[in-house]
């Protein structure tokens, strides 16, 4: 049973958001982006156990958690004001506290959620 203001996953579910930003400095700020994304890992109750992440030519970054319980990533298009994050979680995991930290981390102008239930069994 989930404690209180925490929700108990039974589902394995994939997130994919696309986030459109204003301003396309937030894109290409790998530490910020590592530091929002590491917060929206705490404020989901996941567990960190790595990072990767890299720094394009053009000021791109690719980030990502290992999660004991999957993955978050986001992967940054500062030419398209885009920014593209990824979420596998299961079990104790809040996505959508997850989601809603990073959602007001990138002040988007525009954002789409999708949620796709993924195969347990």
């Amino acid at each position: 049973m989930a404690a209180e203001g925490e929700v108990e996953v039974d589902e394995l579910c994939s997130y994919a958001v696309d986030v459109w930003v204003e301003d396309p400095a937030i894109l290409t700020d790998e530490a910020a982006l590592l530091r929002l994304l590491t917060e929206a890992a705490e404020a989901g109750n996941a567990n960190v156990l790595g990072e990767s992440r890299h720094i394009f030519p053009n000021g791109a970054v690719t980030a990502v958690l290992v999660l004991s319980q999957s993955h978050l990533s986001i992967h940054t298009w500062p030419e398209f004001n885009l920014a593209n994050i990824d979420l596998l979680a299961y079990g104790r995991i809040n996505a959508e506290r997850m989601i809603a930290t990073i959602e007001a981390g990138l002040s988007p102008v525009r954002i789409n959620v999708s949620r796709l239930l993924r195969a347990t069994k």
